[in-house]
């Protein structure tokens, strides 16, 4: 099987199984936009840079799947803010979820949960690092850039290390116009500036699911 088929057919059997250990607790916020996908920067008017933050949860965060996460927000993706948790690594390995990638076979990375939304789909998104940008990948901030195109992953997974700077998530969160600025208003999150190292930075892991047993508000 072509190594392009074979990574949307993993997506679906892992998407699968994700679904089966997703906890009752969990579900589609309310809060969540329009299913968006990283456009391709050609896709972009020329100088438009994306702006993105990052937003860390507080006690009164009101959604479980929100609680204890780190949150980069992109406000040029949709139409409204899109972001990813980037602390909530879940209990599948890229090796496990690229099988038929022979070269991926002792990555013990996890796949991390981008948010509730498109969860369980094809809705493959990653972040790298990179000293320019692909054609088919947005910048997020200095050297890191966002993509959800297949065989632009393909491509970073025949470096030497193919998880350096790489980090890969199914799902993502998103917001009504408007809602976003109101709970951070309300002291549920708290902005930080975004770089590389920030988003990078291996601080709290907040393994997935067991994060979002907790009830709202706690």
């Amino acid at each position: 099987m072509p190594a392009t088929k074979a990574f949307r057919a993993r997506c679906y059997m892992a998407a699968a199984l994700l679904l089966m250990l997703l906890p009752g607790s969990s579900r589609l916020t309310s809060a969540a936009a329009v299913p968006v996908r990283p456009a391709a920067s050609s896709e972009r008017a020329p100088g438009n840079s994306l702006t993105a933050i990052l937003l860390v949860a507080q006690g009164v965060v009101s959604d479980p799947n929100f609680g204890g996460s780190i949150v980069i927000v992109m406000n040029n993706v949709g139409p409204a803010p899109v972001g990813i948790i980037l602390n909530r690594p879940m209990p599948l390995t890229v090796a496990r979820f690229f099988p038929r990638l022979k070269r991926l076979a002792q990555v013990h990375d996890k796949i991390y949960f981008g948010g509730p939304v498109e969860f369980g789909t094809d809705s493959v998104w990653y972040l790298f690092r990179a000293k320019t940008a692909p054609a088919s990948a947005i910048r997020v901030c200095d050297g890191v850039y966002v993509s959800s195109d297949h065989k632009l992953l393909l491509e970073l997974f025949k470096r030497h290390d193919p998880m350096q700077g790489l980090r890969i998530f199914i799902g993502h969160a998103g917001w009504f116009p408007g809602q976003l600025q109101g709970e951070i208003q309300g002291g549920a999150w708290i902005p930080e500036r975004a770089d590389a190292d920030s988003i990078f930075n291996p601080r709290p892991q907040v393994p997935w699911p067991s994060a979002q047993g907790s009830k709202p508000g706690t």
